[in-house]
């Protein structure tokens, strides 16, 4: 939950490199006051630290504390320090911010901050990894790198220290309403209003200085009622702007008549009677869709989201949106199109929604913004199918306003929405009095980053959401959507070499399978648990998981799945080194593909069953079958399998003391795929996912 951003500019220089992170006030270009602040923070980097007192070397990057109330500009304090560090080059690898607590002013996990902190170096990730390994990872990026880290808004040192580089060359600076205890060596700064001259300047900037100098004792006055808060000053000063018959006495006096508020400290008073100042003065239906903007997911909305949550147009939506940034109660991002509601005033407009809106109200319009974001993730995977699809068709029913000029333009905004996007997902799955619409929001979400990412690319994303998925079946009891999800989760974890932790999965998956009635499940869930196994060396355990998924796949008549299984038997039996077994799957694998008219599989089949023989000590039979191979492969006409098989046989040949044929089936080989062409290797494909 970070400050509004009031006196910070865009980080120049090498903080605009190195996939540092933007700050989001990037229409906010001056910054007031604060001088001594900043000279006390440039002196505490210069100082020894305490290490360097006692003869050692400094073991880890210095920290940082900017200490002050959300709306105090502690926030703005920090990025206009990392700035002027980064400007001259004392960082030059930049710097990368990191927000510690999230719109609802709940602490962000530590693995997703990390996460974030290695997306902007661009290092991967690997999906699901946990807290201390994504921690490890942060600190090997920083280990060469001369840095700034702006860790905003942190609860506890707990969320800290994971993330300090062992590296002195970093500085973090971190933001916090009060002190970071269990760092050692930290160097807070505290910070409270600003001083009356920054204050005035402030207010100038946003109405000029002609309403200051007419009345410059009540411009004084006002500040002193906003406790020198620049959030709250930015408030009053949009109030201001919106009315030019308006004196700054009048506000001063309007600002004086509003509740105490008594059950809040005094420290936040100032801001919370500024913003029902601004509140209470903006028409029903705008002053409606400001409560709404509680429910934007990670604070973020966009003319879209706005008019969902609202009820109202998009255009009419957009028009309330710019008004309220000149207001001060939103501030824009590096979207043009993209809204960001302050930290700071986050939980006075969620309190604001609560006392006003009634339950309901609230459940309509978080369901209308869920509909309205599944409807625009379905136009943005529907854009990249064929002209004559079905979704195609169904896209071009959409009004204009939701639909995508081409796949381009839907993987850019996929790209800037993001965090939003998964932001509703994890919204619509806590809030649990709306898992149906949860569910389909994940659904099109995964698709449209498969579509536009790649499978691959957007797997530590995917993780999250199949995790998402988790908690609604089991909640629900699903026991169909369980076994799917756990399966996802499974196969994420065996490809990121977590083996032991997706064995445990897909028998999960197979019990939910089970009980959901599921044989694709059950089935999946068998043969990759056999697959688990075989990766871990267990070959015995392997082979009878592979055989159960077989029995229920010769009990359905899946003929291909029966060829694809006795292949993995196979080549399971051939590493344990029972080779009568191997031979016995290899040919019934043969003998299924040639059923189902596969020549190139029936072939690789033979190859593997004439490799089982020669291991066997039966040259001649592997010679035999070896040929059957040759003659499928030519028969199928593909080219790069026979030249891999001819050279299969040249090898045989050579062992058998041939070399005369050997060297026929080689030139044979080189004919086929040409001087410089390289024949593929035979492998067995028994074990793959």
């Amino acid at each position: 939950m970070t400050d509004q951003a009031v006196d910070t500019s865009i980080p120049a220089g090498p903080a605009r490199t190195a996939g540092a992170e933007q700050p989001s006030d990037v229409d906010t270009v001056q910054f007031f006051g604060r001088e001594r602040e900043l000279r006390s923070l440039q002196e505490d980097i210069e100082r020894a630290g305490l290490d360097t007192l006692a003869g050692r070397k400094a073991p880890r990057a210095r920290v940082l504390l900017i200490a002050g109330r959300p709306g105090s500009g502690r926030s703005a304090l920090a990025a206009e320090l990392a700035r002027g560090l980064a400007e001259p080059g004392d960082y030059p690898d930049g710097v990368f911010r990191v927000a510690l607590t999230d719109s609802g002013g709940e602490r962000v996990p530590a693995e997703r901050t990390a996460r974030r902190l290695l997306d902007q170096l661009s290092v991967a990730a690997p999906p699901g990894a946990g807290e201390d390994e994504l921690s490890e990872l942060v600190r090997e990026a920083f280990a060469a790198r001369r840095a700034v880290i702006l860790l905003d808004d942190a609860v506890d040192a707990g969320q800290v220290d994971p993330l300090l580089p062992d590296n002195p060359d970093c500085l973090v600076v971190a933001t916090a309403t009060g002190p970071l205890t269990g760092i050692p060596d930290v160097r807070p700064c505290t910070i409270g209003g600003l001083d009356a001259a920054s204050a005035v300047s402030l207010l100038a900037r946003t109405i000029g200085r002609v309403r200051i100098t007419v009345d410059p004792r009540a411009a004084e006055t006002l500040t002193e009622e906003c406790g020198g808060q620049p959030a709250a000053l930015i408030l009053v000063a949009g109030w201001l702007a919106s009315r030019p018959g308006a004196s700054v006495a009048d506000v001063t006096k309007q600002l004086s008549e509003q509740p105490e508020g008594s059950e809040q400290p005094s420290g936040t008073r100032p801001l919370a009677r500024a913003f029902r100042l601004v509140h209470d003065s903006l028409p029903p239906a705008a002053a409606s869709l400001l409560r709404m903007l509680a429910l934007a997911p990670a604070g973020l909305a966009d003319a879209h989201t706005a008019s969902a949550l609202a009820g109202c147009s998009v255009p009419e939506a957009a028009t309330t949106l710019d008004d309220f940034v000149r207001l001060g109660l939103l501030r824009t991002t590096a979207d043009p199109e993209q809204y960001e509601l302050p930290g700071c005033l986050a939980p006075l407009v969620r309190a604001m929604l609560e006392e006003v809106e009634r339950p309901a109200e609230i459940q309509l319009a978080l369901a209308r913004m869920l509909e309205r974001t599944v409807r625009r993730l379905q136009a943005c995977r529907a854009v990249t199918d064929p002209e004559d699809s079905p979704a195609r068709r169904r896209l071009a029913g959409l009004p204009r306003s939701l639909r995508f000029a081409d796949p381009e333009s839907a993987a850019a905004w996929l790209r800037v929405r993001e965090p939003a996007l998964v932001a509703s997902a994890r919204l619509a799955v806590r809030d649990g009095g709306l898992d149906t619409l949860a569910r389909r929001l994940v659904a099109a979400l995964v698709r449209a980053l498969a579509v536009h990412r790649g499978t691959e690319d957007a797997a530590p994303v995917l993780y999250g959401l199949h995790g998402l998925v988790l908690d609604v079946a089991e909640r629900r009891d699903l026991p169909r959507e369980k076994a799917a999800a756990l399966l996802n989760l499974a196969d994420l974890d065996a490809r990121t070499g977590r083996t032991r932790e997706a064995l445990a999965r897909y028998r999960a998956a197979l019990d939910a399978g089970r009980a959901a009635n599921d044989l694709y499940a059950t089935g999946r869930a068998m043969e990759s648990a056999g697959g688990a196994y075989a990766e871990l060396g267990d070959f015995s355990r392997a082979s009878d998981w592979y055989g159960r998924a077989l029995a229920q796949r010769l009990g359905q008549g899946e003929r291909a799945d029966e060829a694809r299984l006795y292949g993995r038997l196979g080549a399971v039996h051939t590493y344990a080194g029972r080779y009568g077994e191997a031979l016995r799957n290899w040919r019934a694998s043969a003998a299924g593909h040639r059923r189902l008219g596969d020549l190139p599989a029936q072939a690789r089949a033979l190859s593997e069953a004439a490799r089982v023989q020669e291991y066997a000590g039966r040259p001649q039979e592997s010679l035999h079958t070896c040929r059957e191979a040759v003659d499928l492969a030519r028969r199928a006409g593909d080219v790069r399998l026979q030249a891999a098989l001819e050279l299969r046989l040249a090898d045989t040949l050579d062992r058998l003391g041939d070399p005369a044929a050997a060297r026929l089936h080689r030139a044979t080989a080189d004919r086929l795929l040409g001087e410089d062409g390289a024949a593929c290797e035979i492998r067995s494909t028994s074990l793959e996912s």
